[in-house]
């Protein structure tokens, strides 16, 4: 018999994927696992999987309802995965295969999607109508969390914050960057951690993690801090242009860079400049959860 007070979530991420038992009855997680994610190949992707979930429910002696978070969506024409940068996905019938093997239905959101409902059920948007969940790291995702309910919209493409132009670009910004999806300027070549990573070897012909130019800035190196004033810039005005059409209570931050307490501090500092009102009682938040917001959310999408 179906187990419905406890749910699996799986988070499907580029480098690992993870699975988690959330017990609805306490809002814990009771049991989690991670596993590292096989890469290029679409059916050592599917296999490992459904073995995460065979193994997680007969070491919890239950079955139960499955969602999963993935670096894309379904296509509601084509049932198909698309726009996954985890590129061996894409155009393969992914819900259909798992459930087939599984024998059971299933529940696949974006990953960004889960991200924002697990923040906004019981997180660090809990307690606001209107939550725009934004993930900064590798790539850059969003979701969009309305009275505790995800908007997918007409297309299931509400939310593709990270693939739209950086807006008000400047000077320093002139030059066109590619991105994996076919356009330029996404928002993901800006601010993603990766982008600001090959930026500083660009501008200053050397190579810096992430961590290391962010704990510089603060000791006053001028390189580093030069790009991290340029990252806050962008980030200030994506927020700003997100206040402008959809005016949420919060903008919640999860991904590698939430941690970047600039992002806190200084960004609503500045974002008056470009938000058409010139000002604005959006709330930049943290994420509660921290990385299990993603698993926690993939669990809540058969409660959503």
């Amino acid at each position: 018999m179906m187990n419905t007070d406890i749910n699996l979530g799986i988070d499907l991420g580029g480098t690992k994927i993870e699975i988690a038992a959330l017990d609805f009855s306490t809002n814990n997680i009771i049991y989690r696992h991670r596993i590292p994610s096989p890469q290029n190949v679409y059916k050592d992707t599917l296999q490992a999987i459904c073995n995460l979930i065979f193994e997680t429910e007969k070491k919890l002696g239950l079955e139960c309802q499955v969602g999963i978070g993935i670096p894309g969506s379904i296509s509601s024409i084509s049932g198909k995965v698309r726009n996954a940068n985890s590129i061996w996905l894409n155009d393969k019938p992914l819900l259909n295969d798992i459930s087939q093997i599984l024998g059971k239905s299933i529940k696949i959101d974006n990953d960004a999607n889960c991200f924002a409902i697990s923040e906004a059920k019981d997180g660090a948007g809990e307690n606001y109508s209107s939550v725009f969940g934004v993930i900064l790291g590798t790539g850059v995702g969003s979701g969009i969390v309305i009275n505790q309910q995800i908007i997918k919209g007409s297309n299931g493409l509400a939310g593709e914050w990270g693939h739209n132009p950086l807006p008000w670009k400047t000077s320093s910004e002139r030059e066109t960057r590619d991105c994996w999806c076919g356009k330029t300027d996404c928002i993901e070549k800006y601010i993603s951690g990766p982008s600001l990573e090959k930026e500083y070897l660009e501008m200053f012909g050397e190579k810096k993690p992430l961590k290391m130019i962010v704990g510089n800035s603060l000791k006053g190196d001028e390189n580093c801090s030069l790009l991290m004033d340029r990252f806050i810039s962008r980030v200030a005005r994506c927020f700003a242009s997100v206040i402008n059409f959809l005016d949420p209570d919060a903008i919640i931050i999860g991904g590698g860079l939430s941690n970047i307490e600039r992002l806190y501090t200084d960004v609503p500092k500045i974002w008056s400049k470009w938000i058409f009102s010139g000002r604005s009682e959006t709330k930049i938040l943290k994420a509660m959860h921290g990385d299990s917001s993603g698993v926690r959310g993939a669990a809540w999408l058969n409660k959503n």
